[in-house]
């Protein structure tokens, strides 16, 4: 009976998504629109947050949370600076993230952390793409030297956390930092770097995912024989469940590993992971999940907008890879979420939130940690998301 409804609700999501909530004339309209209210936002932004701080999300006394250069989140809001300068061409948004990265340059030398592509990607990255500097790309390539020294050949996979507790653990969130290590193959011509995030990405796709290609969060492995010692979760509802903005990092992460190589595979597993969230029967209309889709609480379980921006950029070039059918559903599904995040049930009033574009995002439910706030990482994917609809809108 179970199964006979999951159909039902499922075809019911696709037909759904057959057509799009706004047309690409309105969509275009309120991608510009968001992108303008989003520059006056962070312009507030970049007026009151302290020197050599980042912003990371809203304190339950409803001031801002800040963090230093050594924390995950540091490169997101220069990125998201870099975004919107080559939106405005404002040469506000440029120096405002040249200045806060002089703070994170010395990330580039940490092997302590597996977060170096979040952290120098995310920033130094925009501003190659944007700008082409020398600098940059040696800033880059050191980057990812560190980064490689997590990996673990017996694993066949980078290691994500020092935590101890742990024996080796890798988190799904971990597909996001192989760009770089792509980029720095392309740039230097070392096949090392490519090697190792093609290694880890099939890693990943043996040991992370389940049946239905739902994602567990973290798999820690036994160091010396390389086997898979546990399955767990650190931010989802249960180590059973699927944490929502996980399984938005690996379809991103997937995604972004087909543009790379062109390795079908990678493909086929986008499009797995993209068919199980948009077929899921708690999915929400609105293409805004839940924190989990296992949440025992739907459907009154909170709402995570920081992984419906990872997954609607996602989609979005999803559909740029597929079949003429697939690119229409994955298509209309990005925008259809991109909408609804750009709506005034997702999106700050000018002035409010602390001054972040989207609210309601969840960092950790087991933790207790940024539950229904803004989060820094939502607004530089969802800002990704509304340039990349801009650009591929109609091609």
């Amino acid at each position: 009976m179970k199964k006979i409804v999951f159909l039902l609700l499922a075809c019911g999501a696709i037909q759904a998504q057959a057509q799009t909530k706004l047309s690409v004339k309105q969509m275009k309209g309120l991608a510009d629109e968001s992108l303008r209210f989003s520059a006056k936002q962070y312009k507030h932004m970049m007026q009151s947050l302290p020197d050599s701080l980042f912003p990371r999300s809203t304190n339950k006394d409803g001031s801002l949370m800040t963090a230093k250069f050594n924390w995950w989140t540091g490169g997101f809001y220069p990125g998201s600076c870099w975004y919107l300068y080559e939106f405005t061409k404002d040469p506000a948004f440029k120096q405002e993230a040249l200045k806060r990265q002089q703070y994170l340059l010395p990330d580039q030398y940490r092997t302590n952390t597996h977060d170096l592509g979040f952290l120098m990607y995310c920033s130094f990255g925009n501003e190659l793409r944007l700008e082409g500097n020398q600098a940059d790309k040696d800033i880059l390539m050191t980057s990812s030297r560190s980064l490689i020294q997590r990996y673990k050949p017996t694993i066949g996979a980078i290691r994500s956390w020092d935590h101890t507790g742990w024996k080796c653990p890798v988190i799904i969130d971990n597909m996001m930092n192989l760009e770089m290590l792509c980029w720095a193959t392309k740039n230097s011509g070392d096949s090392t770097f490519y090697k190792i995030a093609v290694n880890h990405a099939n890693t990943t796709m043996k040991n992370h995912f389940r049946d239905d290609y739902s994602s567990y969060h973290v798999i820690d492995y036994d160091t010396i024989t390389g086997q898979v010692f546990a399955k767990k979760t650190h931010q989802g509802h249960s180590d059973a469940s699927a944490w929502s903005r996980g399984q938005a990092w690996g379809l991103y992460g997937y995604t972004m590993m087909y543009r790379e190589t062109k390795d079908k595979k990678y493909l086929d597993q986008a499009r797995h992971i993209a068919d199980y969230m948009l077929n899921h029967p708690r999915m929400p209309k609105d293409l805004v999940p839940y924190y989990d889709y296992d949440a025992p609480e739907i459907p009154n379980a909170i709402r995570d907008a920081s992984a419906a921006a990872v997954m609607s950029s996602a989609l979005l070039e999803l559909s740029r890879y597929t079949g003429k059918a697939e690119s229409k559903r994955y298509w209309n599904a990005g925008a259809d979420a991109l909408a609804s995040l750009a709506g005034p049930a997702y999106r700050a009033k000018e002035g409010e939130n602390n001054n972040f574009i989207l609210m309601h995002s969840t960092g950790s439910m087991p933790g207790k940690s940024e539950i229904d706030v803004p989060l820094s990482y939502a607004d530089y994917y969802f800002l990704e998301a509304l340039l990349r609809y801009k650009q591929w809108a109609g091609k």
